[in-house]
């Protein structure tokens, strides 16, 4: 059902079953899967993808203009996945010309009210942003990790798949996979979500083992790598681990 109230360029791609609520506007270079629900005054514009089956909530900003000043209108884009759910006030911009050129958001994600997705972002599946979280621009985020309401996120931050950042954390360098970060330290392994989602007692064991490798041996993060290569061939996690610190950019938060 589209209101009659919403806008909607006649170059739009929308499928049947879309939904469009009162006063959205909805521009030129949009494209939007089935099943997707577009709440009241929400506005899409710029290059942008939607997949199927997603929600916006009312007063969300999808694909606009970022806030870097080197943008210059460039035509770049926005890509949103499917099963995604847009609460109220959220903002997700556009990539720049400068990095990747699109900000990325994959499938089956839940952005709480008022988080914001800057230019050149890319989010995995199955995250969860909590209210009035933060995200500047080129930060990554893997699978299955959750941050805490009114988190800030520094730009070109990693954080690993399964990690949890607690609340009002303020976060400049990489967060490990696997790891609970809150009162801007590591505190330990992300257990009870690992837990839930089926991993078994010996890969547990096994994350908390590199943990503590990591952060209890004071080791020098070199040193740990060292140590962590054997385990890596026990455990597709550990391996993970290992291979997110050797690429880490920024550095470990530690």
């Amino acid at each position: 059902m589209i209101h009659s109230s919403a806008i909607i360029h006649p170059s739009a791609k929308l499928a049947d079953n879309v939904s469009v609520g009162p006063f959205s506007i909805i521009d030129e270079h949009v494209e939007i899967g089935e099943g997707t629900v577009v709440g009241p005054h929400v506005v899409i514009n710029g290059h942008t993808t939607i997949g199927k089956f997603n929600h916006f909530y009312q007063f969300s900003s999808i694909g606009e203009a970022n806030q870097d000043k080197k943008y210059n209108g460039e035509p770049t884009r926005t890509v949103i996945g499917d099963h995604n759910v847009i609460r109220e006030s959220c903002t997700i911009h556009r990539g720049t010309a400068q990095d990747r050129g699109e900000t990325t958001i994959g499938n089956h994600n839940l952005l709480m009210a008022y988080t914001h997705i800057a230019h050149d972002c890319v989010l995995g599946e199955h995250i969860i942003i909590a209210n009035s979280s933060n995200l500047a621009g080129h930060v990554i985020v893997g699978d299955w990790a959750i941050l805490g309401g009114f988190s800030g996120i520094h730009q070109f931050v990693h954080i690993g798949a399964h990690a949890f950042v607690g609340i009002r954390s303020t976060v400049t360098q990489d967060i490990l996979p696997f790891v609970l970060y809150a009162d801007a330290s590591p505190r330990s392994i992300n257990a009870e979500g690992l837990k839930r989602r089926n991993f078994s007692q010996e890969d547990i064991t096994l994350i908390r083992r590199a943990y503590k490798t990591i952060y209890r041996q004071g080791l020098k993060i070199e040193e740990a790598t060292v140590q962590l290569a054997p385990l890596a061939k026990e455990s597709n996690s550990v391996k993970l681990m290992l291979d997110f610190v050797n690429s880490s950019q920024r550095g470990i938060a530690r």
